[in-house]
């Protein structure tokens, strides 16, 4: 059978892609959830299996919105939650079930956590040998450093990440926003796809071992090629470019403007647009490595030119060159844009008191509109439903799960 009839008969999509996949949720926080509800997005049943007295961390992290975590909301949409005491024998019962039916599990305990309550990886795949089972954690399942937690501030330092952020004069800075965890949400989802893809082919499912860390070393690939050539590290070196010149934001009279010159076309159409001619036949900036190696003498001429114009203007006169260029805005800013309105990347959520704003799925397929939308799930909201599909509508002793 071809691949893409047997992908076909695996997953059933009648309309998005991974509509009759299910998958178990036993994630919180941030590294799991965002890959699940990614998932979730684009069709597959993703039951979030909760504790039943706090559920997810985040579900109490502040600020709030009509009482929700806007944390919480913001990568848990499209799912079902299920309430489960994992410690308890019923839960366990409970569990055990919702594997038999499952496509995927997902979860991001430390390591070895899941084998002491009896649903390691080993135990899970002979339940349902389909079952694809993604581990997320720290530092992996493998490794002298596998039994270590793994928390994103952590990997940043450990990664090396920190050693590459922030300005000379500031130390060590950590990325804006959890990244590893991002990072490691996004390759989850790419190896679970990746599994059901094989197991269309073989039958059989498979373990996706995920590490924060590994996820954040694959994106060290031109620090890395600097060690390699110079034996050192790269060091911070704030908004500039250790390959690139201009490449970098510059002062403007009322704000910040980012040029990329990549190339020497680029440049020539740079110096042209800022009426800057002789900066282009400058013999110090004639080349790329000319403007690395003289590098504060271009700065210092290039912020001279910027400071007296507005960014509007700079941004008009780029950009009719067809210079890369844009301007350093705040979040508010951002999610004004109509550009991300246009593109779907702002989606609107029922709550109880009104709406709210989270932001949405970055993959566009040409064959599905617009991907899943259902506001994120009240603690224990589809246990009964869950239970009930399965038949233990009746069982008392699943009551307290």
């Amino acid at each position: 059978m071809p691949l893409a009839d047997q992908l076909s008969a695996d997953m059933t999509s009648p309309s998005l892609p991974l509509a009759g996949v299910r998958v178990l949720d036993l994630t919180r926080v941030l590294a799991g959830p965002f890959c699940t509800m990614l998932l979730g997005d684009m069709g597959a049943e993703v039951l979030k299996i909760e504790d039943p007295v706090h559920g997810d961390d985040t579900r109490d992290w502040a600020p709030f919105v009509d009482g929700w975590s806007t944390y919480f909301l913001g990568v848990n949409r499209n799912k079902k939650s299920v309430t489960i005491d994992l410690k308890s024998e019923n839960g366990a019962s409970f569990l055990e079930a919702l594997i038999r039916t499952a496509d995927v599990l997902v979860e991001n305990f430390r390591p070895g956590t899941l084998d002491r309550l009896g649903f390691g990886a080993e135990r899970a795949r002979a339940l349902n040998p389909r079952l694809i089972y993604c581990s997320i954690s720290g530092y992996g399942t493998t490794g002298p450093r596998r039994d270590l937690p793994g928390y994103d501030m952590v990997i940043q330092g450990e990664s090396g990440l920190m050693d590459v952020t922030g300005f000379p004069e500031t130390g060590p800075t950590k990325v804006g926003v959890a990244i590893t965890d991002c990072l490691a949400a996004l390759y989850a989802v790419q190896g679970i796809l990746l599994a059901l893809v094989s197991r269309a082919q073989t039958g059989v499912g498979q373990v996706v071992d995920i590490a924060l860390l590994d996820a954040a070393v694959s994106v060290l690939g031109l620090p890395t090629g600097i060690v390699a050539a110079t034996g050192r590290s790269p060091g911070r070196m704030g908004n500039e470019h250790p390959s690139l010149a201009p490449y970098e934001p510059f002062a403007a009279a009322d704000g910040l403007v980012i040029v990329a010159v990549a190339n020497p076309r680029l440049w020539s159409r740079f110096c042209a647009a800022i009426g800057a001619a002789h900066l282009e036949g400058d013999p110090r900036f004639a080349t790329n490595s000319d403007r690395l190696q003289n590098r504060e003498a271009l700065t210092a001429a290039i912020r001279s030119i910027f400071e007296r114009q507005t960014v509007d203007a700079l941004i008009a006169k780029l950009s009719a060159a067809g210079v890369p260029c844009g301007r350093v805005r705040s979040i508010p800013e951002v999610l004004a844009d109509p550009h991300l309105a246009a593109r779907q990347m702002l989606l609107e959520l029922p709550l109880a008191g009104g709406t709210v704003k989270v932001p949405g799925n970055p993959m566009k397929l040409s064959s599905v509109p617009r991907a899943a939308e259902s506001p994120a799930p009240a603690l224990g909201e589809h246990t009964g439903e869950i239970r009930r599909a399965l038949g233990l509508e009746n069982s008392d002793a699943l009551d307290r799960c």
